[in-house]
């Protein structure tokens, strides 16, 4: 039987923090950062651009780029109807010039750790973090609360790192459920709130990673408590992506050896490259202790190794971890959604998994109630928000499933509507590092 205790691991961010400041111990995130510009969503002014621009039926194909208006209809009317979220390149200026014709838009932070920062620095909770968008307009989003990265090989705050260059740009349109969209005389009812991001950026083709950073890592690997790595999805070469590799596995296992208690979590996206996906997969499964994903990724992940997995049956959705366990031989997986967070894997002795998935969902939670990264405060208030009961019917079910893996499953506080669906997963991999500290 599930038993809520999101009220008792709240009370002990407070003495966390404490240790921190007290011992120098910090969660790291790297390694990408970026400007989000948020496309206020407009559902009649979506129709009305569908009406201008889209001239075949709603498709989407693996590596599609989005280079023409037209391209931009027909990928983001499929991923609206189907209520999918994903990342797509754009690569022409002209798709801009028509995004921001149709639609308001609004800057925000983005990035898998650099939002996590936000999300943890905004409760106190001091952090390292590696960023590759150090513009103003970024660096200005990340200032006033307890974010530092490494400059000059010490820890300093971020504000103190702004480059003068221009920001790395990724649009976001995030769509609303129960939306009507109209396609060639057609309705379609939006199923789920999501959204698509859509990349105008080269620089994360590449993932510059800084020398510096590492090395400081290695050298104090001992106040490393956990190292939170993402941002490999943008990357398309294969050439680039094993120089990368090359040098982060290393970085890791001396990490690893200077400090064993270290938590090594990557945290997958939307890859726009499977075979490059498939490369990163295999290369970091030797090297790291959990992968996390949500249960969108977890579907596309499993459909590459032929298996199917049904979102809404727990029995599929651990079927499909089974056989990626097998596949990704990691320490453990986690999965996240809207109505819960699911570890699955070897036991971690010294590590409270329910508390990592319980402050994930937390921290998650409030940023889809507020819009922004909350406090421990707004923590608190969220709280008041019901468990989903999707979650708890899977908490229940989970009770008669046998496995030689260990299976932790905390339900989400739920919001049919939240205020904003950006940041969701970064904000929950962000509060997951809490149980680490």
């Amino acid at each position: 039987m599930y038993i809520d205790r999101y009220q008792e691991y709240l009370q002990l961010i407070p003495d966390k923090i404490r240790r921190c400041e007290e011992t120098d111990r910090r969660v790291v995130l790297a390694y990408a950062s970026n400007l989000d510009v948020l496309v206020r969503w407009n559902c009649e002014n979506f129709n009305r651009f569908l009406a201008e621009y889209l001239k075949e039926e709603p498709s989407f194909r693996e590596g599609d780029e989005i280079a023409s208006e037209e391209d931009l209809a027909r990928i983001l009317s499929y991923f609206v109807i189907h209520g999918l979220g994903g990342e797509v390149d754009i690569v022409s200026r002209k798709v801009i010039d028509v995004l921001t014709e149709y639609f308001d838009v609004e800057y925000g932070l983005g990035g898998t750790c650099a939002q996590g920062a936000a999300a943890l620095g905004s409760m106190g909770i001091p952090v390292l973090v590696h960023i590759t968008d150090c513009s103003g307009d970024v660096i200005r989003q990340m200032s006033g609360i307890r974010i530092e990265t490494v400059k000059h090989g010490r820890r300093a705050p971020v504000e103190t790192c702004v480059s003068g260059k221009d920001a790395l740009c990724h649009f976001i349109v995030q769509f609303t459920k129960d939306d009507v969209i109209r396609v060639f005389g057609k309705e379609y009812k939006v199923g789920l709130s999501n959204r698509l991001i859509m990349g105008y950026d080269t620089v994360h083709k590449i993932l510059p990673v800084e020398e510096e950073f590492l090395v400081y890592c290695e050298k104090n690997a001992r106040d490393v408590c956990s190292y939170d790595i993402s941002g490999f999805n943008a990357v398309t070469d294969h050439r680039i992506m094993q120089e990368r590799l090359e040098r982060l596995t290393v970085h890791y296992k001396s990490v690893k050896e200077n400090n064993p208690d270290c938590r090594i979590y990557f945290e997958s996206a939307h890859f726009i490259n499977n075979e490059i996906r498939e490369y990163t997969y295999q290369t970091l499964a030797e090297v790291i202790d959990i992968m996390g994903m949500n249960e969108e990724e977890l579907i596309d992940l499993t459909r590459t190794q032929g298996c199917s997995v049904n979102k809404d049956s727990l029995e599929s959705i651990l079927k499909g971890l089974e056989e990626l366990i097998e596949v990704y031989p990691v320490h453990g997986f986690v999965v996240h959604s809207k109505d819960y967070a699911l570890y699955f894997g070897k036991d971690m002795p010294g590590t409270d998994i329910e508390q990592g998935l319980t402050l994930g969902n937390l921290v998650s939670g409030t940023r889809a109630r507020t819009g922004r990264y909350g406090s421990v405060s707004d923590c608190r208030e969220t709280l008041k928000l019901e468990l989903s009961r999707t979650g708890l019917a899977f908490a229940k079910e989970l009770e008669s499933y046998h496995s030689a893996y260990k299976v932790v499953l905390v339900p989400s506080r739920y919001m049919e509507k939240p205020a904003t669906t950006i940041g969701l997963g970064d904000s929950f991999v962000a509060g997951m590092q809490i149980c680490f500290l």
